[in-house]
């Protein structure tokens, strides 16, 4: 297998630190009952040559400072990728990683030299959500919010539901979501139904007609370059701006809307019906009024960085190409998958970010089209990982934890050696039908700091959960090797 060197392209040094610790340090002070600070007259105090003593107090002694609970990170020896190369011989050549398999390691914050193994390129799959989310948190900023409205419409009575976008909008929370994930807390059409209905209430008003207002993306709702089975084979619902549970028909299944927008209009129309207005007509697609726009109800979604974690944390496909249509829409472009595309190269590049090699056409790496540099997996982690680039902070603090959460929570179980990885490895999952692959950081026994990127493309169906486990092997080796 061939192996090699490649220079940083990445200017300045930074470093990760993790460290918890508990305590803090408080400032000594006295509370005393001094003399009183009002007088009942005027006349002036009389001068004394040495203060007065104080009266009863108590007093406060500082406290020594806690102790770290864990050892700062970034300690160990300078990496080394002969070093590196040695230790991961074995794993490297695992009968399940046979094929197309491109692997490159970094010590994090520290420029110089990465080691890559096999191919300089591989098909991403959901490690493609890596580069999306982080060129929606360095476009819309981490605190963005969207809104999803209820607006009148151009005839008396009319409402028009326009969405905003939403990517976790849900009908109901008690209904929609499930009880092992209220991270992070969505809106619902429920509360906008009863916000809608309050304030029609107090003007007198029963009686309404509705449509919807999905136009806030355009194009194709199913991209292009997907197979044309995904959306039959229930792999991913059509793209909309307008949705409630991601296009699901029923929160807790796999089954997907053919038109999730109309079927969101219906839902909210069910929901004002039961807050106690009457709906009328028929409910269709319909355009708001672009001028004099008056405002009936809104509801806003979670922050944008509590959605990235949750995105790269469970690996949601709708979620990230939501992400990537409004990725275009703040940048003044159409809400396309093709615009999103283009807004998220301009993006990544204003990040510094070299885009030579890569081609991409989604935002969740459903496609079988896409390709990236290995390399550009890891820059794109360094980068969210600088303490320069705060903003982004939320697509390192959502990696799945090995063993513990997400996509990572059974996995580091089988194989000689995975479990070593458990707790210590960090990384987003990529997989479609013949790639397997993981891109993270890993916090290694002697103290450092790794970012990694490993991906097999051509692994035969018959050997895909030998794939998986080689890959958790090849993870967990690394935190064990003092490179």
């Amino acid at each position: 297998m061939a192996s090699g060197i490649s220079l940083r392209h990445k200017a300045g040094a930074f470093a990760l630190v993790v460290l918890l610790a508990a305590g803090g340090v408080f400032a000594a002070g006295e509370l005393g009952l001094g003399p009183s600070l009002g007088r009942h007259d005027s006349a002036p105090a009389t001068p004394t040559a040495v203060p007065p003593p104080p009266g009863p107090g108590l007093i406060l002694r500082q406290p020594p400072p806690a102790p770290a609970v864990l050892a700062a990170a970034g300690g160990g020896p300078p990496f080394s990728s002969p070093r590196l190369r040695r230790h991961l011989a074995a794993e490297l050549e695992l009968p399940g990683l046979a094929g197309s398999l491109g692997v490159a390691v970094a010590q994090l914050g520290t420029p110089g030299e990465d080691w890559h193994a096999g191919a300089s390129t591989v098909t991403p799959a959901s490690t493609m959500k890596l580069l999306t989310t982080t060129a929606a948190l360095a476009t819309l900023g981490p605190e963005h919010r969207f809104t999803t409205t209820v607006v009148r419409g151009r005839t008396p009575g009319a409402l028009v539901l326009v969405g905003g976008g939403d990517p976790l909008l849900v009908d109901d929370i008690a209904r929609s979501r499930q009880p092992d994930s209220p991270y992070p807390e969505p809106a619902s059409l429920q509360q906008l139904a009863a916000d809608t209905a309050a304030r029609l209430l107090r003007q007198g008003v029963r009686r309404v007609s509705l449509d919807y207002d999905a136009s806030l993306f355009t194009g194709p709702a199913v991209n292009p370059r997907w197979p044309m089975t995904y959306v039959a084979d229930n792999v991913v619902s059509p793209i909309t701006a307008l949705w409630v549970d991601e296009g699901r028909t029923t929160p807790t299944l796999e089954e997907r809307s053919a038109d999730p927008a109309r079927d969101a209009a219906l839902a909210f129309r069910a929901q004002l019906t039961r807050a106690g207005i009457t709906v009328t007509g028929a409910t269709r697609s319909r355009s708001a009024p672009t001028t004099g726009r008056s405002e009936v109800a809104a509801v806003e979604s979670a922050p944008l960085d509590e959605i990235v974690e949750h995105i790269i944390e469970s690996s949601d496909n709708e979620g990230a190409e939501v992400l990537l249509r409004q990725v275009a829409v703040t940048t003044g472009g159409t809400g396309s998958s093709a615009a999103g595309v283009a807004a998220l190269r301009r993006a990544l590049a204003g990040l510094g970010l070299d885009l030579a090699g890569a081609d991409f056409y989604d935002g969740s790496g459903l496609s079988r089209q896409d390709v990236l540099p290995v390399r550009l997996l890891l820059d794109v982690l360094e980068t969210a990982a600088s303490p320069d680039a705060p903003a982004l902070r939320a697509v390192i603090t959502g990696l799945p934890v090995a063993g513990f959460s997400g996509s990572l929570a059974y996995r580091f179980d089988q194989g000689e050696g995975a479990s070593d990885g458990l707790g210590y490895v960090r990384a987003k999952t990529g997989t479609l039908t013949g790639v397997h692959g993981l891109a993270g950081l890993v916090l290694t026994r002697s103290g450092q700091v790794l970012v990694f990127a490993a991906v097999a493309d051509e692994v035969p169906v018959s050997k895909a959960l030998e794939a998986r486990e080689d890959l958790d092997e090849l993870a967990a080796a690394l935190s064990t090797c003092g490179c």
